[in-house]
């Protein structure tokens, strides 16, 4: 299981590499909630989420000869852009499998980072099977999305950061897709902070991780309809559902409509700007409130990679949430 170490060891790779995200606060929010909220704002970490920490983290790990035959990765599209970015940091190949759907701006963000994109269609094609194909005709290294150690070791370090900012926090709420991000903020948050509530948050149409922690086991779904595309997973992995069943308390679920008027608060109150996945735990919080009233309680914002169509849409109603 990853350890605590393994997060200590990313953050010294990560030194100087990437952004030490600020930690965000509102009077507002506070006021509402009853609650201190501290925002991890990882829509400001390089290529706009999170995901940099991991995708770096694991590319960097690998020696000269495995660099030299380059990475395969799948994403939806953050994990896309992080490890095309890492790979050319690197000086190395990166051939990346992406839904043919997702947004525009992920799509050009990853070829613009150098990587060679190959589409799929989420709902009738395999994105793991392409990727192994791919692994198997370039003898180049798989970066999985989430269920990596060396990924899930990287994606803690923004926990790590959060705490040595702000001190003792009585919970932290991380979103959730595979897990990779939740299992290494885990780990992170409760090494440091031993007493710490730890959630998920997962939109209510793709709660997949929810259904696995109260059943005890992986449960898979079909690929979720949510505007949260970032987490559009059918079952967690199996590294990260070995931490979330050992660590963390609940996984929250949220509505579409729920992540929007997130996403607006965030422009308006605190402005900046959030990706639906990336407003998923501030969502949570805001629609969990009670559960949370009196507390110190971390958030991620965790990413923030969404075309000005898009957001504009979702906030005017224009696109369909419900």
């Amino acid at each position: 299981m990853l350890q605590f170490a393994d997060v200590e060891a990313a953050a010294r790779r990560l030194q100087g590499v990437a952004h030490r995200t600020p930690v965000l606060t509102s009077r507002t929010l506070d006021d509402l909630l009853g609650a201190q909220a501290f925002l991890k704002a990882e829509n400001l970490q390089r290529m706009g989420a999170f995901k940099f920490r991991g995708g770096y983290n694991a590319v960097n790990v690998l020696s000269d000869e495995e660099r030299a035959r380059g990475v395969v990765a799948f994403s939806s599209g953050n994990h896309a852009q992080a490890v095309a970015l890492a790979a050319r940091l690197h000086g190395c190949r990166a051939t990346i499998v992406m839904p043919h759907d997702a947004p525009a701006l992920k799509l050009e963000a990853t070829r613009g980072y150098g990587a060679q994109v190959v589409v799929y269609d989420r709902y009738r094609e395999d994105r793991a099977a392409i990727a192994a194909r791919l692994v198997e005709e370039q003898g180049a290294n798989l970066i999985p999305p989430f269920d990596d150690l060396r990924v899930m070791a990287g994606q803690g370090t923004a926990a790590l950061e959060l705490v040595q900012d702000v001190g003792a926090l009585d919970a932290l709420i991380v979103c959730a897709g595979g897990g990779g991000f939740l299992s290494g903020c885990a780990v992170a948050a409760r090494h440091l902070l031993p007493g710490i509530r730890l959630f998920g948050a997962e939109p209510e149409r793709g709660d997949d991780m929810r259904q696995s922690l109260r059943a005890g086991r992986i449960v898979s779904i079909d690929v979720p309809r949510t505007i949260c595309d970032g987490q559009q997973t059918q079952a967690v992995g199996r590294h990260t559902f070995e931490v979330i069943q050992a660590l963390v308390e609940d996984v929250l679920t949220v509505p579409d409509p729920v992540v929007v008027e997130a996403m607006r608060f965030a422009f308006e109150r605190l402005k900046v700007v959030l990706e639906p996945s990336g407003a998923c735990a501030l969502a949570a919080l805001m629609h969990h409130g009670e559960r949370f009233r009196g507390l110190r309680v971390g958030v991620t914002l965790s990413g923030g990679n969404i075309g000005t169509d898009r957001f504009v849409a979702l906030l005017g109603g224009a696109e369909a949430v419900d």
